[in-house]
C-alpha cells in the first residue's frame, strides 16, 4: 500500500505530459483552409510540398502550423486618385482573390500572413492611380467605368501573379466626382441630349417635307402627262360615250347627234 503512491505519481505525471504533448501536436484544419508547416529543427517553412489539407493532423509539438484561408475572399478599398486633368476622384473598389494553394509555403515565407496589406492593397492602389490618370472626369462619370475596371484588373493581376496571389476580379463599385464637376457634367449631358432631340425632330420634319414635295411633284407630272395625251378627237369620243350612257336613263329626253357646236351629241329633255 505504501508503494502505490510512489508508482501513481510518476504515472500521473507522465499522463499529464502526454496529454499536453498530444494537445500541442493535434492540429485541425477547417473547411476552406490549408496549413503551412514550420519545422523548428528542420529548415523552417516547408515550401517543397503541398500544404496541409483539411482535417486532423498530428505534428511534432516543437513544430508549428500556420493556417490560411484558401477560399475566394473579398477586400474593399476606398481611394482618392487624380484624373487626367488633375481633379481629385474618390474611387470605391473591391477585389476577389485567393492565395495560390500550391505556393502557400512561399507566400508565408516571403510575404507573411499580412500579405493582403503588404502586397494586394498597395498594388490595387497603384494600378487605380495609373489607370484613372488616363481619363477625364466626363469619361469616368459616363462611359468608361467598365474599361477602367478591366484595366485596373489587368495591371493588378500582372503584379500579384508573381506574388503567389490569384486575382479573380476587380469591381469598381462607385466613382465620386467633386460636386461642382458632377453638376457641370450633368448640365452638359442634358444639353447634348436636348440637342440630339432637336436634330432628330429637324431631320424628321425635313423627311416629311421631302415626302410631301415628292408626292406633289408626282401628281403634277401625272396631270401633265394626262393633259398632253387628251387630243380633241379623244375628248369628242369620251363625250359621245358619256352621252350614250346618259341616254339610257329612264327620264324622257331627245338625243340629237352632232348638233352641238363641238360636234358632240345634244340632249334635249323635258326635265
Amino acid at each position: 500500500m505504501d508503494k502505490l503512491p510512489k508508482i501513481a505519481l510518476p504515472a500521473i505525471f507522465i499522463s499529464i505530459v502526454l496529454i499536453i504533448l498530444i494537445t500541442k501536436s493535434a492540429i485541425t484544419i477547417g473547411s476552406g483552409e490549408a496549413g503551412v508547416l514550420y519545422k523548428t529543427f528542420g529548415g523552417g517553412v516547408v515550401t517543397d510540398g503541398p500544404p496541409l489539407g483539411e482535417g486532423f493532423h498530428i505534428v511534432a509539438p516543437w513544430n508549428k502550423v500556420y493556417i490560411y484561408e484558401v477560399r475566394q475572399q473579398e477586400v474593399f478599398e476606398k481611394m482618392q486618385v487624380l484624373s487626367s486633368n488633375g481633379l481629385e476622384i474618390k474611387l470605391d473598389a473591391s477585389a476577389w482573390f485567393e492565395p495560390k494553394r500550391e505556393s502557400l509555403g512561399k507566400l508565408h515565407q516571403e510575404k507573411g500572413e499580412a500579405y493582403v496589406q503588404r502586397v494586394l492593397l498597395p498594388t490595387i492602389r497603384s494600378a487605380a492611380r495609373s489607370v484613372v490618370g488616363r481619363y477625364t472626369p466626363e469619361q469616368l462619370y459616363s462611359s468608361k467605368r467598365d474599361a477602367i475596371q478591366a484595366e485596373i484588373y489587368e495591371e493588378t493581376k500582372k503584379i500579384v501573379d508573381g506574388q503567389y496571389i490569384q486575382l479573380n476580379e476587380i469591381l469598381v463599385r462607385d466613382v465620386t466626382l467633386p460636386a461642382t464637376i458632377k453638376e457641370a457634367i450633368e448640365r452638359k449631358l442634358k444639353q447634348e441630349q436636348e440637342s440630339l432631340e432637336y436634330e432628330f425632330r429637324l431631320v424628321t420634319a425635313q423627311k416629311e417635307a421631302e415626302k410631301v414635295r415628292i408626292e406633289a411633284q408626282g401628281k403634277a407630272d401625272a396631270n401633265k402627262i394626262l393633259s398632253a395625251s387628251l387630243t380633241d378627237k379623244i375628248l369628242q369620243d369620251k363625250g359621245i360615250d358619256a352621252t350614250l350612257e346618259l341616254s339610257k336613263s329612264p327620264n324622257s329626253k331627245v338625243v340629237v347627234v352632232g348638233s352641238s357646236g363641238d360636234g358632240l351629241p345634244l340632249i334635249l329633255g323635258n326635265n
